[in-house]
C-alpha cells in the first residue's frame, strides 16, 4: 500500500481519526509506535479490515503493518478465515476510510451483512468444518477440492475424501435405500429393527382412510426428504391432515405412518459404534403474558446462534403453515399473547433445520438401543450413519417403551453433536501436547498464508 506523505500522519485526536472510529466505533484508538507521533494510514486500514471481519462473525485478530525501504510503501498482513472474506473486508476498510476523508457518510453495517453474506456462502459448512478441524487437530492434511463440501485428506493412495459427513467408501446403493423411506423401514422390520407402521399413500383421500387405519395421531412427511422439510407429526384432525399433507406433497410422495409418543433422538454411528446421541426438542416459545406469539418468535430469532441456513448452530424458527396448523391445535394463531410459563409449541418434528434445539445425551443410551443403532446403519450399509429415534428415554430398550427407528440419514448434520465433538477434541490435544515434542504446531496452520493444503486456517464450521 502506498500512502500519501498526509496519509502518513494521522495524529490521534484528529478529525479523521474521530470520523473513522465513528463511521466503525469497534475499531480502539490507535497510538504511535516508538518516537513517532502519527499513526499511518495503513494501520488504520489493517485495524478496520479486521473489525469488519470480526463483525461479521469471522474469529479474526492478527494484523500487522511493516514500512519498506520505497518511501510511503507500507507492507500489510489481515488475517482471514475465507480469503474472499478478508479481500473483500480490505477493499471496504478503504472505502471506509475514503469516505471518512471526504466527510461521507459510510453504511457500516450494509458492508458487514455483504460480508457476512460471502462467508456463509463460502466457508465450510459445520458438519464438514467439525471434520476438517478434527483432521488439523491431529496433523493431517487436507485440500477444498471445489467451494462446496468435497473435502480431501491426505496425498496419493493413502488419501481419502469427504462430502459433507459422507465418505468415499458410502455406496450408492447404500445411500439410495436411506433415501426410501419407506424401503428403509421394510429393510430394518426385516432385520428385527423395531419400526413404526405406515405406507405411502396416493392421494389426501387415500392418506386419511391410511391414518384411520393406524389410528390417530399419526405422522406425515415425504418418502423422500431431509433436513425435517415437509414433517408433521401428531396429527389428531383432518383439517390439521391436510395442512400436512399440503407441506410434504411439494417435496415429493407422501408417507402417513403410525405416531410414536416420546422424545425425538438422533444416534450417530460411525463404523459398528455409536459415537454420540442428542434429543432433540422441538421449536418452541414460552409465553409472558405480554407478548404475541409472533413477538417471541421474533424474539427467539434474535439468537446470534440463529441463522436463515446451517451454518449457524441453531437455524431460525419459521411461522409457516405448519406452525399455523399446530398453534390452532393449542387454541391458540400467531397474534394471540400466551399466558406466562405456558410452553407454545410451533411444529412437533425436532429437526435444528425447522428451528429445533438439541441436548447431548450420548453417556444415557441404553446398550440395547446403541445396539439396535449399529444393527440398522449395517442393515442399509452405510459407513456414517444418523439415526432418528422416538421414544421416552434412550435409557431403556426400545422394545420396553413403544418406541422405534423413524429414519436413517446417509449424510447425517453433526451441528447438534458439536459441543461433544469440541471436548473430545479438547482431550485429544491435550494428549498430544503432552506426547508432542513440537509445541506450536497448530498456529503454524493458523497464520501460514501458503496455498499448501495444510496451510488453510480452520474453518469455523
Amino acid at each position: 500500500m502506498r500512502c500519501e506523505p498526509q496519509e502518513r500522519a494521522v495524529r490521534p485526536g484528529d478529525e479523521l481519526e474521530l470520523r473513522l472510529r465513528k463511521l466503525l466505533p469497534e475499531v480502539a484508538p490507535l497510538r504511535p509506535v516508538g518516537e513517532a507521533d502519527t499513526v499511518p494510514l495503513a494501520r488504520w486500514l489493517e485495524r478496520l479490515a479486521l473489525a469488519l471481519q470480526a463483525r461479521a462473525g469471522c474469529p479474526v485478530s492478527f494484523a500487522r503493518t511493516r514500512t519498506t525501504p520505497d518511501d510511503g510503501v507500507f507492507q500489510i498482513a489481515v488475517e482471514y478465515t475465507e480469503e474472499k472474506v478478508g479481500r473483500r473486508a480490505l477493499e471496504l476498510a478503504q472505502a471506509l476510510i475514503a469516505a471518512a476523508a471526504a466527510g461521507e457518510t459510510f453504511d457500516a453495517d450494509k458492508a458487514v451483512a455483504e460480508l457476512r453474506e460471502i462467508d456463509e456462502d463460502i466457508r465450510l459448512g459445520p458438519s464438514t468444518g467439525s471434520i476438517v478441524n478434527a483432521g488439523l487437530a491431529r496433523g493431517i492434511p487436507y485440500r477444498r477440492l471445489t467451494e462446496g463440501s468435497l473435502v480431501q485428506f491426505g496425498w496419493g493412495a493413502k488419501q481419502r475424501r469427504i462430502w459433507a459427513a459422507e465418505v468415499d467408501s458410502t455406496g450408492a446403493v447404500a445411500e439410495s435405500i436411506a433415501q426410501d423411506k419407506d424401503l428403509t423401514k421394510r429393510l430394518l422390520a426385516a432385520a428385527g429393527v423395531p419400526v413404526p407402521r405406515g405406507r405411502p399413500v396416493k392421494d389426501v383421500d387415500d392418506g386419511w382412510s391410511t391414518a384411520l387405519q393406524l389410528g390417530l395421531p399419526v405422522v406425515v412427511k415425504p418418502r423422500d426428504g431431509n433436513q425435517g422439510k415437509g414433517v408433521t407429526v401428531n396429527i389428531v384432525d383432518r383439517e390439521h391432515f391436510e395442512a400436512a399433507y399440503k407441506a410434504a406433497d411439494e417435496i415429493g410422495e407422501v408417507m402417513v405412518e403410525q405416531f410414536l409418543p416420546g422424545h425425538d433422538f438422533r444416534l450417530l454411528v460411525v463404523g459398528d459404534k455409536l459415537v454420540a446421541a442428542a434429543r432433540r426438542d422441538p421449536p418452541f416459545v414460552i409465553g409472558d403474558g405480554v407478548h404475541t406469539v409472533r413477538q417471541l418468535v421474533d424474539k427467539v430469532n434474535e439468537d446470534p446462534r440463529r441463522g436463515d441456513g446451517h451454518a449457524t448452530s441453531l437455524t431460525r424458527v419459521r411461522l409457516d403453515d405448519i406452525a399455523m396448523s399446530r398453534l390452532q391445535v393449542q387454541g391458540l394463531t400467531a397474534d394471540s399473547v400466551p399466558p406466562v410459563g405456558q410452553r407454545v409449541v410451533l411444529r412437533n418434528n425436532a429437526n435444528l433445520s425447522t428451528g429445533g434445539t438439541a441436548t447431548d445425551v450420548t453417556d444415557d443410551v441404553h446398550p440395547q438401543v446403541a445396539a439396535r443403532a449399529v444393527a440398522a446403519a449395517r442393515m442399509i450399509g452405510l459407513e456414517i450413519c444418523g439415526v432418528d429415534v422416538v421414544c421416552e428415554s434412550v435409557g431403556v430398550p426400545l422394545e420396553k417403551q413403544r418406541g422405534g427407528i423413524v429414519e436413517v440419514n446417509a449424510a447425517p448434520g453433526l451441528r447438534m453433536h458439536r459441543r461433544r465433538a469440541l471436548a473430545s477434541r479438547a482431550r485429544w490435544a491435550r494428549r498430544s501436547s503432552s506426547a508432542s515434542s513440537r509445541p506450536g504446531r497448530m498456529a503454524a496452520f493458523r497464520w501460514s498464508r501458503s496455498p499448501a493444503p495444510t496451510a488453510r486456517p480452520p474453518s469455523r464450521g
